[in-house]
């Protein structure tokens, strides 16, 4: 039997399109949760090339199998189709590449990799000497049923309103990166398609949190990514409230499930989503190579 070739490359901006599409088709109810439509959506914020740089794919036959996303040059977050979870040779193949500098994945040094668990890319770097690295709680909520919402008003955004909702982002996340051209370059990207921003007010009508849901097609799990209180309006309930609308909006999108990962260190967030009706699944760590 003849050996097809697994074939690593850095995409094109005309390939996005392509990878956002097999990354939607791979997001299947019953799997442990992986990378997703939405975490390339909110990097678009970037630019379309910026984007392209930071993904990298592994074909077989001229068919994506593989993609990893660059979330900083130290950091991959990565998965496979479901088909080839436990595909040996391609997990040794994309584990010799990330082990490589030369293959232009990640550098020298310090890196990580996160991984769906269960994967055989995972077992393969725990073998061959990678670390456990950071921990993460993955959550889910079902949507099979209408999600009860509180008694706050949510709006999903329009153009006038995307000022209030990078402000709102901004001091949710001490962060002055999350300007209007940022929000602007993330809406024109292709995952955008099936995602919505939502802002919460107070009964004063002033915006106080803010959240974007990202839909990978209907009968597929939908992400949230992120979600914030403005640093003024904490410890009022607002998350707990926007989270459920945000799980409701998933649901209007046909979305199966909601689904969120956060670091485990942050136990308050944690503690919010299990408020708003989401289920913790087993924790997962990096993978870590030190040197």
């Amino acid at each position: 039997m003849t050996r097809v070739a697994i074939e690593l490359s850095t995409p094109s901006v005309d390939q996005l399109v392509e990878v956002v599409n097999a990354l939607r088709s791979w997001q299947v109810e019953g799997l442990t949760m992986q990378l997703h439509p939405g975490d390339l959506g909110w990097n678009w914020q970037f630019g379309a090339e910026a984007t392209a740089a930071a993904l990298r794919t592994w074909s077989r036959d001229g068919r994506i199998v593989g993609i990893g996303f660059l979330d900083s040059p130290e950091v991959l977050r990565m998965t496979v189709a479901p088909e080839v979870r436990h595909d040996a040779e391609l997990a040794r193949e994309v584990v010799s590449d990330l082990s490589d500098p030369r293959r232009g994945v990640l550098p020298a040094g310090k890196a990580s990799v996160e991984s769906p668990n269960g994967t055989r890319v995972q077992e393969i770097l725990t073998d061959t000497g990678w670390s456990g690295g950071e921990a993460w709680t993955p959550l889910r909520r079902d949507l099979a049923e209408p999600v009860e919402t509180e008694d706050l008003r949510v709006d999903v955004i329009g153009l006038a309103q995307v000022s209030e909702f990078t402000e709102v982002h901004r001091s949710a996340w001490d962060s002055a990166r999350f300007t209007d051209d940022r929000w602007h370059a993330m809406a024109d990207g292709a995952p955008f398609a099936d995602a919505r921003c939502l802002l919460a007010y107070d009964d004063q009508g002033v915006a106080v949190g803010g959240v974007t849901v990202w839909s990978a097609g209907a009968g597929r799990p939908g992400l949230i990514e992120p979600l914030g209180i403005h640093a003024a309006h904490r410890g009022r309930g607002y998350a707990r409230a926007i989270c459920r609308a945000a799980a409701a909006e998933l649901r209007a999108l046909g979305s199966t499930s909601a689904l969120v990962c956060t670091p485990s260190a942050r136990a308050a967030a944690v503690a919010t989503y299990r408020s708003a009706g989401f289920e913790r699944a087993p924790e997962r760590l990096d993978r870590t190579r030190d040197d």
